[in-house]
């Protein structure tokens, strides 16, 4: 009950003052994907270059990409 408590808190925060995103994982050098220190909702940038939200095709998307990106970079080197 607690971490509930917590969370909603937190998640208040975040929408007075604003999100504090760090990167979470580098994808390649230009996908990246965040989570805020606060509340940890998790974006990642699209093809745009936009930032939307980490659904599980983003995921998806990601993993693909990423093993596609260290294939390259290992038959470059």
């Amino acid at each position: 009950m607690k971490k509930s408590t917590n969370q909603n808190a937190f998640k208040i925060i975040c929408d007075i003052i604003g999100h504090k995103y760090v990167v979470s994982k580098e994808v390649t050098s230009h996908v990246k994907e965040y989570t805020c220190k606060c509340c940890k909702k998790q974006l990642t940038t699209n093809s745009n270059g936009n930032l939307t939200e980490l659904t599980p095709t983003f995921k998806e998307i990601n993993s693909i990409l990423e093993d596609i990106y260290t294939r390259r970079m290992v038959r470059i080197k």
